[in-house]
């Protein structure tokens, strides 16, 4: 049996200097093994207000979200009410891409999967209501396009977890916010979490943080992103212990939510992701699988505007991590949260993310230089004669630019034959752009960056 009594005094005297050094307003942290839980809270929820975070506070947890929708999915495929392999178009008859005829053969499976190729980043506002979902496969899916054709290779799409999220609410008649009331919370008897922001607002909830104009965070702008993609991860919010209950229910072989064939369905590799360092090697039904040292991990990853999340599943160990944050290089705490925590208490620790090397080989213009699009996006890689490499991103629409008003340049280095790495940091992170196809020496045909898969055009 494991003993967390000195993992809550270390987490008490550790995490506020580890929410300092990356500059995380307000943090918290739980962990679960053998039933028990340890648990820690640290700094402030809204800089502007300076409540103080607890360990009952709700954060949002961003796209671990599509855990919990994948879970509503694999309910109804235990009750035989949804095939996985089966189209979209059975259980939604009018579902449709903006172009004619395309999408007519996505599957279900390849919405758990990400390997639909739908556009997965619009972020479209339709009602603040139960109808939001709805309204929004209707209204807005029907816009978008398919990037890639499904199943040529995962690329990450908010959007096809929309889909999903859609298909649960018309095959129980119900919306997605009672669903995870009625088919989650309820089983769980979950208390410190919400649906809704209205709900929020009966708790102690972080409020997300991003750099002001000096550099130094500052509450954002607004709360959520639109409730049209909740399935995705743009509301949901909770305290740990709450995420350290649904993760308990798998690590319980499903507990009150799903069978245990289920549940290592869901955890088998079924899609392999490049390495980028972030996202695991593989993708599961919704869960995002990783190898430490050997060792199955699995669990997914969340972020909302100036929030995030981290959710870690060691089955093997019978341990769950979970790491909520508020702002700040979010991407390096959660990594140092997890890591520390997990070799304090099994002695495993997950892979280093990669860096820039001291001494970088000359990039190969052949191979990696070339424009490559998506519907909305276009990223450009050009060589210089020193052997570096820039990356000029820019927005093609105007609902890109939103979220990318104007054009980003990064500077890259080579970080192997198939990857080019960044220089600087985002989020506490070097990203990373994997390339793939064409074969080694000749132009890659693909590039799979921040877990979209994009293709050649220039």
């Amino acid at each position: 049996m494991t003993d967390l009594s000195g993992l809550r005094t270390w987490l008490d005297e550790t995490l506020p200097e580890l929410a300092r050094r990356h500059g995380v307003p307000g943090a918290a942290v739980g962990v679960l093994a053998d039933d028990q839980v340890a648990e820690a809270a640290t700094g402030e929820l809204n800089l502007r207000t300076g409540v103080a975070a607890t360990t009952d506070s709700l954060f949002q947890i961003g796209s671990v979200t599509k855990l919990w929708t994948s879970t509503l999915v694999m309910q109804l495929v235990e009750e035989g009410l949804v095939e996985l392999d089966a189209p979209v178009t059975r259980y939604l008859p009018d579902f449709r891409l903006a172009e004619e005829g395309v999408g007519a053969d996505i599957t279900v499976r390849q919405l758990l999967t990400h390997t639909s190729g739908i556009y997965g980043d619009a972020f479209v506002s339709t009602t603040r209501d139960e109808d939001a979902v709805r309204r929004y496969v209707e209204d807005v899916v029907p816009t978008l396009s398919q990037d890639i054709p499904s199943g040529e290779g995962m690329s990450y799409s908010n959007s096809g977890f929309a889909v999903l999220g859609r298909i649960v609410e018309a095959v129980r008649a119900k919306s997605f916010q009672r669903l995870l009331r009625e088919h989650i919370g309820t089983p769980l008897g979950l208390r410190h979490w919400a649906v809704t922001p209205e709900e929020a607002l009966l708790h102690r909830t972080a409020v997300g943080h991003v750099p002001g104009r000096d550099g130094s965070p500052e509450p954002a702008p607004f709360w959520n992103l639109p409730a049209s993609l909740a399935p995705a991860g743009t509301v949901l919010a909770m305290a740990p212990r709450e995420l350290l209950a649904f993760a308990g229910a798998y690590l319980d072989g499903g507990g009150k939510l799903l069978d245990p064939a289920t549940v290592e369905r869901m955890w088998r590799p079924h899609v392999p992701v490049p390495d980028i360092g972030m996202l695991g090697g593989h993708f599961g039904l919704g869960w995002m699988i990783f190898d430490w040292d050997g060792q199955r991990v699995v669990g997914h990853d969340g972020g909302t505007y100036g929030q995030s999340c981290s959710l870690r599943v060691l089955p093997e160990a019978g341990i769950a991590l979970v790491s909520h944050a508020n702002g700040g290089e979010n991407a390096a705490f959660h990594r140092e949260v997890v890591a520390r925590i997990a070799d304090r208490i099994v002695g495993l620790r997950p892979p280093e993310l990669p860096t820039p090397p001291e001494h970088p080989e000359e990039v190969d213009p052949t191979r990696f230089a070339g424009r490559f699009d998506s519907s909305t996006m276009s990223l450009e890689v050009t060589v210089r004669p020193d052997g570096s490499a820039v990356a000029r991103s820019e927005a093609l629409t105007a609902e890109a630019r939103q979220l990318q008003p104007e054009p980003r340049v990064t500077e890259l280095v080579r970080l192997d034959d198939d990857r080019l790495i960044a220089t600087d940091r985002l989020f506490g992170a070097h990203e990373v752009l994997a390339f793939s196809g064409g074969g080694p020496g000749s132009p890659a045909t693909h590039l799979f960056q921040a877990g979209r898969l994009t293709r050649r055009t220039a």
